[in-house]
């Protein structure tokens, strides 16, 4: 008996008899108010406990002898893709002019809509790109041909066919992905692949080059949760004027680790913008320039989730604090009931 009598001296929820209960209805209001509170309480740390949250770690980048995927789409609403081009250099001295691998182009009409797709390829210049030497030499005889004997016949329908697109306001897009070397390079897309004769006939200059563009879609690699690309969604039109513009882009190598244990390698980037605006007797044919360079940090964000008893803590907290509260609240609303009713009393009694 000793030990149960001691037992009992300790209990911290002592019970009161039935009968000794008073119900109120202040009390039950406070109670419907608490449950309410408790379970939208409940459901908020519950949701809580199964949203992943990331972890971000740095490091000094070790890549080496990797590939580099450029995903890009732009349109160009004011130049036909007869004469676009995508052209990429790297630091390693590696050139490639009009690249037609995985790259596509799309035609479009004045108001946007695509109306023809086809490769990327040098269509003035019969098809052909610059990577091989029958190709130079075909694209050196050309040149010679046109200042010695004026255009051909084929130049000649290809430029009536460029000028009638421009008088037509056909635009293009270009989208596709470039696979380049992992070091510091540009690409840009541009009029460049033009013989020089050639586009001089087509725009009667350089400033006529309207290289008004938008990027719908500029990354190094997959996208992962969260990912921001600053640049797609991008506009610049330009009116009465012509210009290069550049983009400064910093690569951040970036390894995203999912709950599963799956790794995705990509990267992410920070980028400004210039414009040089073109002058009426420029060298330079308009284009839109694209720079990058890597950084030598590699950034890790690590998907995590909260650990179980973190949210029996948080429900012990929460709920525990809920239920103090609205007893503290019922007491106070009971006490201040009865004053109200022994003063009327009183009252009434006088």
């Amino acid at each position: 008996m000793g030990v149960k009598q001691a037992l009992k001296s300790i209990d911290a929820f002592p019970r009161a008899e039935e009968h000794l209960l008073q119900k109120t209805q202040s009390g039950a209001v406070v109670s419907i108010f608490g449950l309410i509170i408790m379970a939208t309480l409940f459901l908020h740390e519950l949701k809580y406990y199964l949203t992943t949250y990331t972890v971000h770690q740095m490091a000094v980048d070790l890549q080496r002898g990797e590939r580099l995927p450029i995903h890009i789409n732009v349109s160009f609403p004011s130049l036909p893709c007869d004469v676009l081009g995508v052209d990429a250099v790297d630091m390693s001295g590696k050139h490639e002019v009009d690249i037609d691998t995985n790259i596509w182009k799309l035609r479009l009409n004045r108001d946007g809509h695509i109306i023809g797709s086809e490769f990327i390829y040098d269509l003035v210049e019969g098809g052909h790109t610059h990577k091989h030497d029958h190709n130079k030499e075909h694209h050196e005889d050309s040149s010679q041909k046109l200042q010695s004997h004026g255009f051909d016949e084929d130049a000649e329908k290809k430029v009536k066919n460029v000028k009638q697109a421009l008088a037509d306001g056909e635009g293009c897009r270009v989208f596709g992905v470039l696979d380049v070397q992992r070091v510091a390079g540009n690409f840009h897309i541009s009029v460049h692949g033009l013989n020089i004769f050639v586009a001089q006939q087509i725009f009667e200059g350089a400033i006529h080059v309207n290289v008004s563009h938008v990027i719908h879609d500029l990354s190094f690699g997959p996208k992962y949760p969260g990912i921001h690309n600053p640049l797609d969604g991008t506009v610049r039109i330009l009116s009465g004027t012509s210009g290069t513009f550049k983009y400064y882009i910093k690569i951040v190598p970036t390894e995203y680790r999912y709950l599963s244990k799956e790794v995705l390698p990509t990267n992410q980037f920070s980028v400004t913008e210039y414009f040089v605006p073109m002058h009426e007797f420029g060298r330079m044919w308009p284009a839109v320039y694209f720079l990058y360079d890597l950084s030598p940090i590699t950034v890790t964000i690590r998907e995590e989730r909260r650990s179980f008893l973190h949210l029996i803590t948080r429900l012990c907290a929460v709920l525990g604090g809920t239920f103090a509260l609205t007893g503290m609240l019922d007491r106070w609303m009971y006490r201040l009931l009865e004053a109200l009713t022994k003063s009327k009393s009183r009252i009434i009694l006088r």
